[in-house]
């Protein structure tokens, strides 16, 4: 299986890059891991935000394959501890799925066409983080849950 990680916009913060690519480094030890940015919209500032979520849905959608199974890191998902997340992973991986790919929405969250297409979604907290930060707290739970898998001493009951 492959696991694909969609954001919308760039990461500006220098530590937060260093640490995206330190765990995502650490992540291709297990999985293969893609990490790919959908730039910010031109113009974004004109646009309503039904236009923005609509272009970036458009985008998105762009990038995932109709095999593909799509989860959408959303406020209202299903929230996992480290150790369910770990689980839900190792059923992916034995139902025989290609490519698992998750979405960070951008400002505005996700147009009505990619909550259609989504195949779930996944809640990290229910306070609110800036899309940047949840890259980080997103890839490094990718990494715990394979180390919980392989039963590695990362992660600590």
């Amino acid at each position: 299986m492959q696991i694909r990680l969609i954001a919308v916009g760039k990461t500006d913060h220098v530590a937060i890059q260093s640490l995206l690519e330190e765990y995502s480094k650490r992540l291709g030890f297990y999985i293969k891991f893609e990490l790919e940015i959908i730039p910010d919209l031109k113009n974004s500032k004109n646009l309503s935000e039904a236009s923005q979520k609509e272009k970036e849905g458009e985008l998105i959608l762009k990038k995932v394959q109709t095999s593909d199974e799509l989860v959408l890191l959303d406020e209202q998902g299903k929230q996992y501890s480290s150790v369910d997340f770990s689980d839900y992973l190792q059923k992916k991986m034995n139902a025989g799925l290609k490519q698992l790919v998750f979405v960070i929405g951008g400002t505005y969250g996700f147009s009505a066409e990619v909550y259609q297409r989504a195949n779930g979604k996944i809640s990290l907290s229910k306070m609110t983080f800036s899309h940047q930060m949840v890259r980080v707290f997103f890839v490094e739970q990718l990494y715990r849950a394979f180390t919980i898998l392989k039963n590695e001493p990362y992660h600590h009951q």
